[in-house]
């Protein structure tokens, strides 16, 4: 089993998934868009060309996401996408690019349990934990 965060956007999931690829120095993988979908007769004219599915590896790991049809996309609530960084200059350096245009919940700094924990609402409205833990 794999459990694989799936990230609704309205309308941008392109833009943020590149702006991933850059940040996680990861790999797009599959691109769908509604309008070469039989949900093309679902969406706007204006919408043919927004993302039904998209994938990102990073490492040996994946996130995938999709533009949320008009009407259906709600921002995210109670969730929050964990990064588990062993470098805490790593850490620093994607808390910092994903804070970039975004809000800061906490900024990153070392914890009790962590040499590097931070919280940020990316500017495309993801929630993400960075953490780099102490070792033990």
């Amino acid at each position: 089993m794999k459990l694989i965060p799936y990230l609704n956007f309205d309308g941008d999931c392109e833009i943020a998934f590149k702006f991933y690829e850059q940040v996680f120095d990861g790999k797009i993988g599959d691109k769908m868009i509604y309008g070469g979908s039989p949900m093309a007769a679902d969406v706007p004219p204006d919408w043919h060309n927004k993302i039904t599915h998209m994938s990102l590896t990073v490492g040996d790991q994946e996130i995938m996401g999709a533009d949320a049809p008009p009407d259906y996309f709600e921002e995210p609530k109670g969730t929050a996408i964990s990064i588990q960084i062993a470098d805490p200059a790593k850490a620093e350096q994607i808390f910092n690019a994903l804070a970039e245009n975004g809000t800061v919940t906490m900024e990153i700094q070392e914890t009790f349990w962590a040499k590097r924990f931070g919280m940020v609402t990316d500017q495309f409205g993801t929630p993400w934990i960075i953490n780099c833990d102490k070792t033990p």
